[in-house]
């Protein structure tokens, strides 16, 4: 696995083509899974791992890795899965989450593909994981399957989404700068969006929610021919996520910011991928603001700023 990341510089060039490029890798049994490569740090063979009192049944022990203690997740079992049993001959994926680094152990890792978003597509309804699932793609007439790890890890540590009292305070003129207004929330992930509706909704504003890109502006076109002059008429802010099947948010942000009636509207890039290069993603495709998630005092500061900046 060792230099399976060590291009961080070419993979920026995706940002604003709709592409993204996975991480393969299995569980039990054949069926192939995904994660974007954004969000891996490193791979590796799993290390000696040790057991700790209380911890998540998920969690399969602790591993000590180049000076930092990670907790690392059984991703089979985590899945509703079986269990990685042969941990020696296994691999943990090393991850940046919201905020956070974490292991996933996997039964074997298999390489690095290319893709264009409009080739991912939501999980089918009633599919046997589907509850773990954002979506799908086909892979040499193989169907992956891209595992929501926002929902693994929210059931392992649930996230608070309680607004400190100040800004709370502060919701009354939030509410009269959005006025009639509306703010559209789009994430894939049905987690992350119930995250923020909850943040948002708790200083009275009101949430449209949508779950991809594509989906989005859609919705912002149809506002849009409905408006003397701007789609930001009716709709206050959009935040967005930025991984999403169909069309990812920085493709999104770039097409909103391309079309006249859509131009005007704030963006904010609200995403559990992280690293040194995520500035510079935004400022490529023209967002006004990026904030890891989750945190809910952060998000309603954003959109306490971009309201008044209207």
């Amino acid at each position: 696995m060792a230099g399976i990341l060590d291009s961080v510089n070419q993979r920026t060039q995706l940002v604003g083509q709709n592409r993204l490029e996975l991480l393969l890798f299995k569980l039990k049994g054949r069926q192939r899974y995904g994660i974007n490569v954004f969000k891996v740090r490193e791979v590796l063979q799993c290390p000696p791992l040790t057991s700790m009192p209380r911890l998540n049944s998920f969690v399969k022990g602790i591993a000590h890795i180049r000076g930092q203690t990670i907790s690392v997740i059984d991703m089979g079992l985590a899945t509703g899965g079986r269990s990685i049993s042969d941990v020696e001959n296994s691999f943990i994926i090393i991850t940046e989450y919201n905020r956070t680094i974490q292991g996933f152990l996997v039964d074997s890792v298999e390489r690095i593909v290319n893709l264009n978003w409009e080739s991912v597509m939501p999980p089918p309804q009633g599919s046997g994981r589907s509850n773990y699932l954002t979506a799908v793609t086909e892979i040499d007439k193989e169907l992956i399957e891209i595992l929501d790890v926002e929902k693994i890890l929210e059931e392992i540590a649930p996230s608070s989404t309680k607004v400190s009292d100040g800004l709370i305070s502060d919701s009354e003129e939030m509410k009269e700068e959005l006025g009639d207004r509306t703010i559209l929330i789009v994430d894939d992930s049905s987690v992350a969006r119930n995250q923020v509706k909850r943040a948002l909704e708790a200083v009275g504003l009101p949430i449209v929610a949508k779950k991809n890109g594509k989906e989005a502006l859609d919705y912002l076109v149809e506002i849009g021919g409905d408006c003397k002059n701007s789609v930001t008429e009716k709709i206050g802010l959009l935040i967005s996520d930025v991984e999403m099947p169909e069309m990812d948010g920085y493709t999104l942000t770039a097409e909103v910011k391309s079309r006249p009636k859509l131009t005007d509207l704030h963006v904010i890039l609200h995403t559990s991928l992280s690293g040194v290069f995520n500035h510079a993603m935004v400022e490529k495709v023209g967002a006004d603001d990026f904030i890891a998630k989750f945190n809910p005092d952060e998000l309603a500061g954003a959109v306490q700023k971009w309201l008044h900046a209207d």
